[in-house]
């Protein structure tokens, strides 16, 4: 499987805007954005100069296809959240999950030496919540109507899992290392 992360540039915030406004993508985003270039670029600035962020385009088999992310790095506490969104459609059900859930702990858990990494998922997105268990997040709380979006209001589920779990478990998953370019 040819899977990469690279940092996003400039030149990636057309095609990045328009996959936020994409059905499929915003209907599992705490928003519905309505961007303009003008937002991407305002948007791109803040999170290059934010060292509390990080964010790459999923290329997979040369074809840029989604976005994933860790936000709130916090080095005191060794803790970050993360997230993704695959855009292309046509690549949904590869396996990519499965390598980039991996390789993001790997690079948390191990290689950035964190404690823990967290998520938050509308609860309405089972699928994924089921995938992060899968792979060893536990279910730490939820938030009750947390969200108002789509004119009602959604739970949304923290889960997050630990140094220690990761490093112990990660043997029993079959994932391929990925590039993932640096900061």
């Amino acid at each position: 499987m040819k899977l990469f992360l690279k940092r996003i540039t400039e030149n990636d915030l057309e095609l990045i805007m328009n996959w936020r406004m994409l059905p499929e993508v915003t209907k599992y985003m705490y928003t519905d954005p309505n961007l303009t270039m003008e937002d991407q670029i305002k948007w791109f600035k803040k999170i290059s100069s934010d060292s509390t962020t990080s964010y790459w385009l999923i290329v997979f088999e040369g074809k840029k296809v989604g976005v994933i992310y860790l936000y709130d790095i916090d080095h005191h506490n060794k803790r970050c959240f993360w997230g993704y969104y695959i855009a292309d459609t046509s690549v949904r059900g590869k396996g990519l999950g499965r390598n980039l859930e991996c390789n993001m702990y790997d690079l948390v858990l191990d290689k950035m030496g964190f404690n823990k990494l967290c998520c938050e998922v509308l609860a309405f997105n089972k699928r994924v919540i089921e995938i992060h268990k899968h792979f060893g997040s536990e279910i730490e709380g939820v938030f009750r109507k947390h969200i108002y979006k789509s004119g009602s209001f959604h739970d949304v589920v923290r889960m997050a899992i630990l140094r220690d779990k990761w490093l112990n478990i990660r043997t029993n998953y079959e994932y391929e290392p990925i590039e993932i370019e640096v900061y």
